[in-house]
């Protein structure tokens, strides 16, 4: 395997692995073509039918491709091109359309077409790279994050939309995607990811002279915080970034981060706070920032010697251990499985509740550890 994991962590992860395939299974059948969000009593509802554009709306069908690959099982590919085909109609609401292109197509067409070989598919993912490409500044060398009069806003989640220019840059030998991906990365190295290893959530630059401006505080408890799903983003992005590059600075920053994010997860029990520079008074979790981050790490130890390997590989199982035994429920019946994520620090409506996304890293996560999954990003 791997990841070289022992025989008691490799049993844990097939029990994990036997209830999780029977969630999920049961999920397939009741949701179909569902894009599911947060659930209300223990039911989703389709965000897909409220807001097609959501960024969220690409994860659920990532676990069915998952899915798909480790069982074969056709419910799973039958959902997730159900909710690609959905999904074309995102484009024709383009200027609702923000940097998060790779989170809705990497998991839909991109994957589809890895998997299938569907050519349909493969347009729909090329047409999704080419509208992120569009969003590149070349004054401050970033894609901006979101739309309207916040046109100077980068943020350190586009490191894990960036797959989706390299992955259009091998498909159509265009080195112009893949420059874009690699001008954002420096631009996120210089003033995203910070010396102790810790990130900023957000950058803001004069989007006509391109001069950094400052640091609003995002998702976290305040600027010059840590926002943990950020550090997340981060190790995710930047070793991803390392596979498609063989950049020896985007390694080293991934490491910065990952020692930053397994120090402080050691603080918790590896089950993150929101922000891990927030007061010690309310406690507030991010389940969400943890499987992330394991996945990040596990895609981390591939590309380091044996002994650093070991040291990302054991943390990553402790955060999915942690998840998965403290805040998982299997009952096939209701829907979601992993709760007390948290979208952001400051609001209540998604805060400490079962997220799409945390469903999706600790399938990621788990397939990872069994070598079933395949590489989404």
């Amino acid at each position: 395997m791997r990841y070289g994991i022992d025989e008691e962590t490799r049993r844990w992860a097939e029990d994990v692995w036997e209830k999780l395939e029977k969630k999920l299974e049961a999920e397939c059948a009741r949701l179909g073509s569902m894009m599911p969000y947060v659930p209300v009593n223990g039911r989703y509802e389709d965000m897909g039918k409220k807001e097609l554009t959501a960024w969220t709306n690409g994860f659920y069908s990532g676990m069915q491709w998952q899915m798909y690959h480790a069982t074969g099982n056709e419910c799973y590919k039958n959902a997730a091109v159900g909710i690609e085909e959905r999904l074309d109609g995102a484009f024709e609401e383009y200027t609702r359309l923000d940097h998060d292109l790779g989170f809705l197509w990497l998991h839909t067409a991109v994957a589809d077409y890895r998997l299938t070989g569907n050519e349909k598919s493969r347009t729909r993912g090329l047409h999704a790279a080419g509208i992120l490409a569009g969003r590149y500044n070349p004054n401050g060398r970033f894609i901006k994050a979101w739309n309207g009069p916040r046109e100077g806003i980068a943020i350190v989640d586009c490191l894990m939309n960036l797959p989706l220019l390299y992955w259009a840059s091998e498909e159509l030998h265009d080195s112009a995607y893949r420059q874009i991906a690699v001008n954002h990365t420096e631009m996120a190295l210089n003033y995203i990811c910070r010396a102790d290893g810790s990130c900023n959530h957000m950058v803001e630059f004069d989007a006509v002279t391109g001069e950094y401006k400052g640091n609003p505080g995002g998702q976290g408890y305040e600027s010059g915080s840590s926002w943990s799903r950020g550090q997340s983003w981060a190790i995710y992005g930047l070793s991803l970034g390392y596979r498609y590059t063989k950049n020896q600075a985007y390694l080293d920053a991934a490491k910065r981060t990952a020692h930053y994010f397994c120090a402080n997860l050691a603080l918790s029990d590896y089950i993150p706070l929101i922000d891990f520079r927030a007061p010690a008074q309310p406690v507030y979790y991010d389940t969400t920032a943890g499987v992330c981050g394991a996945c990040g790490l596990l895609e981390l130890s591939e590309h380091v010697g044996p002994l650093e390997k070991e040291l990302y590989v054991k943390s990553a199982v402790r955060c999915l251990k942690a998840a998965a035994d403290r805040f998982c429920r299997w009952e096939p019946e209701t829907d979601s499985i992993l709760s007390h994520g948290s979208a952001r620090y400051d609001r209540e409506s998604d805060r400490q509740v079962p997220i799409i996304y945390g469903d999706y890293f600790l399938t990621e996560g788990i397939l990872r550890l069994l070598d079933r999954d395949f590489l989404i990003w």
